[in-house]
């Protein structure tokens, strides 16, 4: 085999199916030895946004996504979405082609020195070469799923690629944890058991590495037995079900100091997996912290006199099995918490025109439990992150670490890919779609019939409420009307346009087909300024 047919052949044997990316000269070989074992390709229209699809497969997959590159301005292209899955702690595999080896050290036409652009922004930068391709494929495969998750980026020389490879083996490392040890680092005779005893309102606060280990029956199992108020990060979104009765909210999205109350009113915070790269607001909780993570609490963001390190599934499930029970939070509690949290999730709606809080209310209405959505960085995010009742993990899609602007479109076409049958809704603003735009010539020619939401506000509103509050005009924060509906129509979408409930309901309701539908929904912004 070729060094191309070796990466080919390791990736399908790893059960990756598909690649993401925007070829070049030095991509030939690799296209072709994918074809040749079934690994499909899907070229985006940029680097960035193929980038964002392969993010998006490994969220939803939690297998590493494939993203590939040309040399030069492709590479650079790239490294906005491998930025972001580094911070969005989610598996990858990031492939650039390179100029040969011979030319390299002096040649300089579309050269970069591409260890140096991708060290900082993922957990390996390495080259690919004959005579260690299936070690590199490996040590790839195993640092992108090595908590904590995060992208890898091999560069391939133009020589290489077509290459007789001497090392061709094909050996898979194993990726799921399995090892019920554990590590436990605090002074002596500390006790995680007594701790918790100790505690007369604990909040239980999950994250990224929860989700990924799908901890959900752990966590609720072990609130349940102390009367623990669930609180989830935006990206751990479904790792336990919104429906439960201890359930309080979502961290650091919509009417975040309702949440940031209830938790610093907490005696103990239990933070289970979570990860302080998806913090907005700094940590403030005079609380005591337990750190239940597969990795030590080395950020520091918050201070824990006691970790627990190793399966969260476990640790958990050990501690359910050793506390005493305890009534804590009540659920009485949390409906009281909850009414007031929704009271502030609607203030500042008025009647009579399409609030932004509305759209999140109507899409809700009728949507299958198993729906997926996608959320883009801004306003609208905060308001998904809070309002969407998320029923299942890795349904609820956003980019919360890096927060790269363009991620929802892109997301939402992998998941639509992936899940055909399911239903697959995409939220995103005006300034978020116009970055991203040219993906739906992409999404109609795949046949997704995912429903894309624009809040359309002609604005940055996240920016333009910062220059409000300083009383300064709004300045580089206007954008221009689009027209929806020729827009989508130009990508062999559909499109429509509507500023009102009934009409919002009624394009929702659109039955499912195998064209995407793109919905401009015209909303006043006045209820940001309420809420945020």
């Amino acid at each position: 085999m070729n060094v191309s047919e070796v990466m080919a052949q390791y990736l399908r044997a790893a059960g990756i199916d598909v690649m993401f990316g925007y070829p070049g000269d030095p991509s030939v070989e690799l296209l072709e030895g994918c074809r040749n074992v079934g690994v499909d390709f899907i070229l985006g229209r940029r680097e960035g946004t193929a980038g964002l699809m392969a993010q998006a497969y490994g969220m939803l997959t939690g297998k590493p996504g494939v993203a590939l590159s040309t040399l030069g301005p492709g590479a650079t292209n790239l490294v906005n979405a491998v930025a972001n899955a580094y911070l969005d702690r989610t598996p990858m595999i990031a492939i650039s082609g390179q100029i040969d080896t011979k030319r390299l050290p002096t040649f300089t036409h579309q050269v970069v020195d591409q260890h140096s652009l991708f060290t900082p922004v993922s957990k390996w930068a390495t080259s690919i070469a004959p005579h260690t391709a299936g070690h590199i494929m490996r040590k790839a495969h195993r640092t992108a799923m090595a908590p904590r998750q995060g992208p890898v980026h091999i560069t391939t020389p133009a020589d290489y690629v077509g290459a007789e490879a001497t090392d061709d083996e094909i050996h898979l490392p194993p990726t799921n944890g399995v090892g019920h040890g554990i590590v436990v680092y605090g002074e002596e005779g500390a006790d995680p058991v007594a701790m918790i005893n100790k505690a007369n309102r604990p909040v239980i606060l999950y994250g990224i590495s929860a989700m990924q280990e799908n901890a959900g029956a752990e966590i609720a199992a072990l609130a349940e037995r102390i009367g623990a108020a669930l609180v989830s990060s935006p990206m751990a979104k479904g790792t336990v079900g919104e429906t439960h009765p201890l359930f309080a909210g979502v961290l650091d999205m919509a009417c975040n100091a309702q949440m940031w109350d209830l938790v610093r009113s907490a005696d103990l915070v239990i933070a289970a997996g979570f990860d302080g790269v998806e913090l907005i607001k700094p940590w403030d909780v005079s609380a005591p912290v337990l750190h239940i993570d597969t990795v030590p609490n080395t950020d520091q963001i918050y201070a824990s006199p006691l970790e627990m390190v190793g399966s969260i599934s476990h640790i958990l499930a050990a501690l359910a099995d050793e506390v005493k029970s305890a009534e804590g939070f009540t659920e009485g509690d949390i409906r009281t918490h909850r009414d007031a949290l929704m009271a502030a999730y609607e203030a500042g709606r008025v009647s009579g025109i399409l609030n932004p809080s509305d759209v999140i209310r109507i899409a809700k209405v009728n949507a299958p439990t198993d729906t997926i959505v996608t959320a883009d960085v801004g306003s609208h995010k905060l308001l998904v992150g809070q309002g969407w009742t998320t029923h299942n993990p890795r349904s609820c899609l956003n980019s919360n670490g890096l927060s790269s602007m363009g991620f929802s479109l892109p997301a939402a076409m992998v998941a639509k890919y992936l899940y055909p049958d399911r239903n697959v809704i995409c939220f995103t603003g005006d300034g978020g779609l116009a970055m991203v735009q040219s993906e739906l010539r992409l999404a109609a020619s795949l046949g997704l019939g995912l429903k894309v939401v624009v809040f359309c506000d002609n604005s940055l509103n996240r920016i333009e409420l910062k220059q409000m509050a300083r009383q300064y005009p709004s300045t580089g924060t206007v954008i221009e009307d689009t027209d929806i509906v020729k827009m989508a129509e130009s990508m062999s979408c559909n499109g429509v346009m509507v500023e009102n409930e009934q009409d919002l309901a009624d394009a929702l309701a659109t039955p499912m087909t195998n064209t995407p539908l793109v919905i401009g929904a015209r909303i006043d912004p006045k209820q940001y300024w309420t809420q945020f």
